[in-house]
């Protein structure tokens, strides 16, 4: 059995403890936080730790998950935890990810630890798919559209406007975009063309609806580049239509083929997610087994979803996957 810990317990961590809960070959061995233990609950009564307690269990976890946020946890987190522990985490600042690497990997390398970095969706599933598809159609352009779907941070920017009390934020592709692109007509797409946002805001008794309208769609990084839409609704509404974390999106690639470039082909990767924690994780057990199993061949330092080959995410033997899948 696969000896899994899990560092930080929100929806992430959470998705992660049902994940492994459904994995034949793991077990899971506990959560640490920053919080007081005494004051976390675990689905299925897993232990909780302090974060102190980690450095006494080296020896009882084969691989941590780590499950903080790629804003102010993961740089400093993983590259620390990865001397010492086999590691993957979801870090998804790509702008980042270079420098995120080097650390990690010199940390990995100097413990002689397999870690596995940005693990997830994108990055992660849709990253691998946009290098297959510009390996197999080099002549051609690469598209990504996100959602529909809730996007947490932008949620979290407009919640931190006064007088809002809550708010979701969802991505929305736009259809003609998308179909132009499956049509092969190789568009040339800004960022208003490719994506609208939709808000639902549940604002104060007595705030300035307008004023926070206006702050919603001249947020710059945010909204400002976007056709946006804010609707005000009730908490009661928003707590029964929009509790979820649904995700997805879609990657395609057009490309052409021939010496005269007559053929047109277009590749696409569609993930449709009711829960994106739940999906994400997933994703990091899949490669946690990965992690294990090089870990176990004697290999060490830091590894992407670019690296690792498929038969080490499966849990079956290279001889069922040749006899059931190929």
């Amino acid at each position: 059995m696969i000896r899994i810990g899990i560092v930080g317990y929100g929806n992430l961590g959470r998705g992660v403890e049902c994940a492994v809960s459904k994995s034949d070959d793991m077990e899971l061995v506990g959560v640490f936080t920053r919080r007081n233990p005494d004051t976390v609950s675990t689905r299925t009564g897993v232990a909780v730790y302090e974060m102190g307690k980690l450095d006494a269990m080296q020896n009882d976890i084969d691989v941590l998950v780590l499950c903080g946020g790629s804003a102010n946890d993961l740089p400093k987190q993983t590259a620390e935890l990865a001397e010492k522990f086999n590691v993957i985490d979801s870090f998804d600042t790509h702008a980042k990810i270079p420098e995120h690497f080097d650390r990690v990997n010199s940390a990995s390398k100097k413990g002689n630890h397999i870690s596995i970095i940005s693990v997830g969706w994108d990055p992660g599933m849709f990253s691998l798919n946009r290098l297959y598809a510009q390996a197999i159609l080099p002549n051609g352009n690469d598209y990504t559209f996100w959602g529909k779907g809730v996007s947490q941070g932008h949620s979290d920017a407009i919640r931190r406007i006064e007088g809002v009390k809550d708010a979701r934020q969802y991505t929305i592709p736009v259809e003609a975009a998308v179909e132009s692109v499956r049509n092969g007509e190789n568009p040339e797409l800004t960022t208003r063309q490719k994506h609208t946002r939709e808000c639902f805001v549940v604002a104060a008794e007595g705030a300035d609806l307008d004023r926070i309208e206006n702050e919603i769609k001249t947020m710059p990084n945010y909204f400002a580049d976007y056709d946006t839409t804010v609707h005000f609704i009730s908490e009661e509404e928003l707590m029964r239509d929009h509790k979820g974390i649904p995700h997805g999106g879609v990657v395609l690639r057009s490309g052409v083929t021939g010496f005269d470039n007559e053929n047109k082909h277009v590749i696409e990767y569609k993930l449709t997610l009711d829960s994106n924690p739940e999906f994400t994780s997933s994703v990091l057990i899949a490669y946690a087994r990965a992690a294990y199993r090089l870990h176990k061949e004697g290999q060490s330092g830091c590894k992407t979803v670019f690296d690792i080959a498929p038969a080490y995410l499966h849990t079956a033997s290279g001889e069922e996957l040749r006899k059931n899948l190929l």
